[in-house]
């Protein structure tokens, strides 16, 4: 099935086992001096047992201030050296390479995360994601960043990687020179593309110099940047065939700046698959050294395709190896089906940065505390029942089961996922529906029962008197006291997206967040009239603001239209009646959906207080939030049975 993606292939001099590649991916769990933690390092190691060719791990400054995080790995002294060399040590027991990404943020930074100082750049323009003013590098202070990134490089290579990647993409301070969209210099180093490349050009000769001439060097670039006045493939072409005459021994080929409205760096769930292949595809026919391709791809077979088809010598996956670490031996094990797919989602590794924190995933609650876990059945297993199968539920189910539990999963609907399996319906969302299938095929290979179309009841744990009851019921949607509200053709946002209701052509859907907005959509799709309602400022307040934008994207064209600042009065039978500053007025209206949150379900925990003594609740029962939550929550509660711990969420 895999004949090229795991046969081997050489960079340089050095031998990758197979084409899979984890590419730099911000994780936030190094310490803040730049050091590796143990966290860190049993983070990258779970992805060397799961069996990849080659881990490039991200952005180590190569000075105190040129960081875009404040928890990533450095090499701008030499006492950081140790903690790395175990990184490289631990890696090296498998046959996985390890290649350190080497990097300067420029103004993709700020002082809260790069050591107090100014954010430095080619030019005085601040970055759309983190505004903050940058101050134009002088001459001697490039000269200075230059040598860092050599002595950057030489202590990766006494720390024992395999290689180092110059990070040249992505809008950080390398990529900013070579691009006219940030570099208004005019002196040596800006105008003209050959001034423009000559930073890299010099960090490059640089390195090789200290590193020597039998040490991988390899250089991520974006082909195009996806932005108004950046740098497109007529220069990448060019480039390429110059990185190659100067002896990069492979090329990252990427794309993308930082930008709400660039779906280059981050490519959620609306972004097609492996879009950026046909860049490298391109690359590859002007240059003999290896290409890698990237973005977007998650499926071993469309890896397979893309190696089949000569487009790339090596296929990255970065989101993919944080849903599962263990894709690869899967893939080669045959085992399709038990592969843990990215979904898109972007919101415990996207959004969690964006916040400052550590990344996690919805679909791996594992992400980032492989050091911790504990997955040893137990000596004494109990009997578990569980309220919901939503993602709270179902994550408690596979891991208690995993701890060798007796687990019985109830549903009181006649299907898993909970609100999830809604959630996949709205336009491009159907990757969700992935995640849900695969906890399903898991279940039934662990052994619990699931019990659909059946509620758990006060009565079923009198009667059967379980362990452990995990209450995760989820929350109930919001209905407020509105005049009319309980007419007929007042529906939910579900039941609509689920199908259970037909609707008619002329749609007010109110409630204008993440599931007004998304339900507005599917039902644009259909060519409805639709119309969103929403009390605050703005809709869609709540998602992050690439997926915001690319939601918006699909309300214009398919015509949705927006109140904002509005309130619904009441509901008639043909219309509804609206308030805003400019004053009362109805909107016609066949069918009303109702998007306006929901509210903890948290009946059955308070009804067993008093008949059972251990009732762990989790997620949406406790306080509304989303599936990223739950799923951790789900998760730790199914680890936690038996402990001295188990008791600790509770209602």
């Amino acid at each position: 099935m895999f004949n090229k993606l795991f046969s081997p292939f050489h960079i340089g001099d050095c031998e990758i086992v197979n084409r899979l590649v984890v590419p730099a991916m911000v994780a936030n769990y190094c310490n803040e001096d730049g050091t590796a933690t143990d966290r860190y390092i049993a983070y990258h190691e779970a992805k060397a047992k799961g069996g990849w060719g080659l881990i490039i791990t991200e952005d180590y400054a190569v000075n105190q201030n040129a960081m875009g995080y404040k928890y990533i790995g450095g090499f701008w002294n030499d006492d950081q050296i140790v903690s790395h060399k175990k990184l490289t040590d631990t890696i090296h027991q498998y046959d996985t390479k390890i290649f350190c990404q080497i990097y300067h943020a420029g103004r993709q930074s700020n002082r809260f995360v790069n050591g107090g100082v100014q954010p430095v750049a080619p030019s005085a323009i601040p970055c759309p994601w983190l505004r903050e003013l940058p101050r134009e590098l002088t001459i001697p202070e490039i000269e200075q960043i230059v040598e860092e990134f050599g002595d950057c490089a030489l202590r990766a290579k006494k720390a024992g990687f395999d290689g180092v990647e110059i990070h040249a993409a992505h809008g950080y301070l390398i990529a900013e020179f070579l691009s006219p969209y940030v570099n208004k210099r005019t002196d040596k180093y800006g105008g003209c593309l050959e001034n423009r490349v000559r930073f890299l050009q010099e960090i490059y000769e640089n390195v090789r110099s200290k590193v020597g001439t039998d040490f991988p060097v390899i250089v991520r670039f974006s082909a195009d940047e996806v932005v108004e006045g950046g740098r497109d493939m007529a220069e990448s072409r060019v480039l390429a065939k110059l990185f190659e005459e100067w002896g990069f021994d492979a090329l990252h080929v990427s794309s993308g700046v930082y930008g709400d409205h660039n779906k280059g760096i981050v490519s959620p769930m609306y972004v097609p698959h492996a879009w950026t292949v046909d860049f490298a595809a391109e690359i590859k026919k002007l240059v003999n050294i290896p290409v890698i391709t990237v973005n977007r791809i998650n499926d071993p077979r469309m890896a397979e395709n893309i190696l089949e088809l000569n487009k790339a010598d090596f296929v990255a996956m970065g989101r993919g190896s944080l849903a599962d670490p263990n894709l690869p031996n899967k893939a080669k094990a045959g085992d399709l089906t038990s592969i843990r797919y990215c979904v898109g989602c972007m919101q415990g590794c996207v959004g969690n940065l964006l916040k400052g924190d550590s990344i996690t995933c919805l679909v791996n609650p594992s992400l980032g505390r492989e050091d911790e876990l504990d997955y040893e059945p137990v000596e004494e297993p109990k009997t578990v029942f569980i309220a919901g199968a939503g993602p709270g539920g179902l994550e408690a189910a596979r891991t208690a089961a995993i701890k060798g539990h007796r687990v019985t999963l109830f549903e009181k609907r006649g299907f898993l996922g909970g609100q999830f399996k809604s959630a996949a319906y709205p336009p491009f969302k159907g990757e969700l529906a992935t995640y849900t299938a695969w906890i399903s095929n898991e279940l039934n290979k662990l052994g619990v029962e699931i019990r659909l179309n059946t509620e758990l009841t006060k009565e079923v744990v009198q009667a059967e008197q379980p362990d452990t009851v995990i209450v995760a019921t989820g929350g109930s949607p919001v209905v407020p006291a509105i005049k009319g509200i309980n007419k007929a053709h007042v529906v939910t946002a579900e039941d609509v997206l689920l199908g259970n209701v037909p609707t008619g052509d002329r749609i007010v859907v109110a409630g204008g967040g993440e599931v007004g907005g998304e339900t507005a959509a599917h039902l644009g799709m259909q060519q409805r009239e639709v119309t969103i309602v929403e009390m605050l400022p703005a809709i869609l307040s709540e998602l992050d603001g690439v997926n915001r934008y690319h939601l918006k994207n699909i309300l214009k064209e398919y015509e949705v239209k927006q109140y904002t600042s509005t309130k619904v009065v009441e509901i008639l039978d043909d219309g509804v009646v609206i308030e805003n500053s400019q004053g009362q007025f109805t909107i016609p209206a066949e069918t009303v959906v109702l998007a306006l949150g929901y509210k903890p379900n948290h009946k059955l925990a308070e009804e067993l207080q008093s008949v059972h003594h251990n009732v762990i609740t989790i997620a949406g029962a406790v306080k509304t939030s989303n599936a990223l939550v739950a799923t951790k929550e789900g998760f730790d509660a199914g680890l936690s049975i038996g402990s001295t711990e188990s008791n600790l969420v509770t209602v």
